[in-house]
């Protein structure tokens, strides 16, 4: 247990100096786990067991959100399998080159070795695209649900290998787990008698769990089962709630997950080098992304983004190699090589994932050349009509701060949201609503608006960086007129202000209409006073 301890502490302190410089915090543990095991450490029985909880309770929040018709999108299903199958095509190529060369390591193996490891490679992280989505708050934007729509594309297929390369076929019981989806009613109803508490939590966590362990014991990989189950309940209007409430549970368990590759052994020069050779085939993955994205009528920003978060190799992969290390198909040392291509994946990532919208703003003339003239329902041109104040992020915040101003400005009131559910059920209670970002240069050349004529816009999104993005993003699409935001902490309000934010309000102390009240007293009454 003291050993655990100091490993999360190290974890801590280096996570803590990994977002100082602008990096993710799992930058950091990563470092831990190598640093750990470079000073005799070893990976103890419970971070592994922290590792497992937290991939399982990774899975089951993305069930919670997922929509399966969102698969059904050829920009999903299409380009996650013509992307795989160049990948592996490409890679197999690459390390029979690097066996002519020479390298040791690549020459005793033969075309169907190498074929396995370019599978293996195919594979983008789940863990980071959704670790990364989240911190952005962008989950449910239109590329983040495309990532997060291949990577479930990949995780089956991952699903199907793991099911005949073991050949460990599943229970005959198995089909009695068809029985969970008439049970469907059910788990919906408790989920909406366990209130918004730790019974809500302690639900969460039973399902996720238990559900995880119910298939492991008819032989199916417990991580499906725990996707399965959040599938199960993604329709449900608790579902987002239940999603937040597990979040630092989530988050907390993962780390032991990023510490588990560090510690998983011991570092070589020829592991090193190897890794090394295998990181140069992270950017060809990620310009086949963008290609294929961009040819099935995606935005250059939307397929950038896209192509960013998947710009790594998977924990799916070390999964692969580690079972292919089992059957003898290949060496250990294998298993160290793609932990490290791994590892360093993540680090280049992370930083490059963190200034997309910068990188995207330097090389937009650049990439709109790959643009198709036709473009998806999504992202075509948005024509709202007048408008005189824009508020984003329609959640209770914004939906309340609507109605107060609705009431004060008339029907120029518009309400921006990147969620497509939440978009609908706002227009349904005759909002005027529409899907954008404000943190998307691209929404502010789509949406066709007298800018002229918007006195205000307030930011009400729930995530702090977000605003924060957006206020710059208004500072620099040249928008002259006032901004308000929300925070929920005092930092976080600083920055803002420094931003150009004109007034930043603490979410915790004001409701919406209270938010709205004070904006039209401290801002609305100043434009009208300047303007007589």
């Amino acid at each position: 247990m003291q050993s655990d301890i100091i490993a999360i502490a190290i974890a801590y302190i280096l996570g803590l100096a990994a977002r100082s410089v602008g990096l993710p915090p799992l930058v950091g543990y990563l470092l831990a786990g190598f640093g750990l095991y470079a000073s005799g450490g070893q990976l103890t029985p419970t971070l592994k067991e922290f590792s497992e909880i937290g991939v399982t309770l990774l899975l089951f929040s993305i069930g919670l959100k997922l929509r399966l018709n969102s698969l059904l999108m050829p920009q999903i299903w299409a380009v996650g399998l013509l992307h795989m199958l160049i990948v592996v095509v490409a890679m197999t190529v690459f390390m029979l080159g690097i066996g002519f060369a020479g390298i040791s390591l690549f020459s005793h193996h033969d075309l169907r070795i190498f074929a396995l490891l370019a599978f293996a490679l195919s594979f983008s992280s789940t863990v980071f695209a959704v670790k990364i989505l989240e911190e952005k708050g962008e989950m449910n934007s239109l590329y983040g649900r495309i990532s997060i729509g291949i990577l479930i594309f990949q995780d089956i297929i991952a699903v199907i290998f793991l099911v005949f390369s073991t050949a460990k076929m599943p229970s005959i019981w198995a089909l009695s787990l068809v029985a969970l989806f008439p049970l469907r009613r059910l788990l919906h109803r408790l989920l909406e008698r366990s209130g918004h508490g730790e019974l809500l939590i302690l639900f969460g966590l039973s399902l996720a769990l238990g559900g995880a362990q119910l298939f492991e014991l008819f032989s199916i990989k417990g991580d499906l089962g725990a996707l399965i189950l959040g599938v199960m309940l993604a329709n449900n209007a608790r579902a987002p709630e239940l999603a937040r409430q597990l979040l630092g549970f989530k988050d907390l368990f993962l780390v032991g997950f990023f510490l588990s590759i560090g510690l998983s052994g011991p570092l070589s020069w020829n592991a090193v080098v190897i890794s090394l050779l295998l990181l140069l085939l992270v950017p060809f993955k990620t310009l086949l992304f963008f290609g294929l994205f961009s040819g099935f009528r995606l935005r250059a920003r939307t397929s950038l983004l896209a192509s960013l978060s998947l710009a790594n190799y998977s924990e799916f992969g070390l999964i692969v190699v580690a079972i292919s290390v089992a059957n003898g198909w290949l060496g250990n040392e294998w298993l160290i090589i793609i932990a490290l291509a791994l590892s360093l994946s993540f680090i280049v990532a992370a930083p490059l994932n963190s200034a997309s919208s910068r990188l995207y703003a330097r090389l937009r003339t650049l990439l709109s050349r790959f643009e198709r003239s036709q473009r998806i329902s999504e992202e075509e041109d948005i024509n709202p009509g007048e408008t005189g104040v824009i508020i984003f992020g329609m959640g209770r915040v914004g939906s309340g701060a609507y109605d107060v101003m609705r009431k004060r400005m008339g029907e120029q009131v518009l309400g921006v949201d990147i969620d497509e559910d939440i978009v609908k059920k706002q227009k349904a209670s005759g909002r005027r609503v529409i899907r954008g970002s404000a943190t998307d240069p691209d929404f502010w050349t789509r949406i066709c608006l007298d800018f002229e004529r918007v006195s205000l816009i307030l930011l009400a999104m729930p995530n702090a960086q977000e605003n924060l993005r957006a206020a710059r993003q208004l500072k620099d699409a040249g928008y002259t007129g006032k901004v308000a935001g929300v925070a929920k902490y005092a930092d976080e309000i600083e920055a803002l202000q420094k931003a150009g934010v004109h007034a930043a309000f603490n979410l915790y102390a004001e409701a919406g209409a209270g938010f709205a009240e004070h904006v039209c007293h401290e801002l609305l009454s100043e434009s009208s006073q300047t303007s007589t």
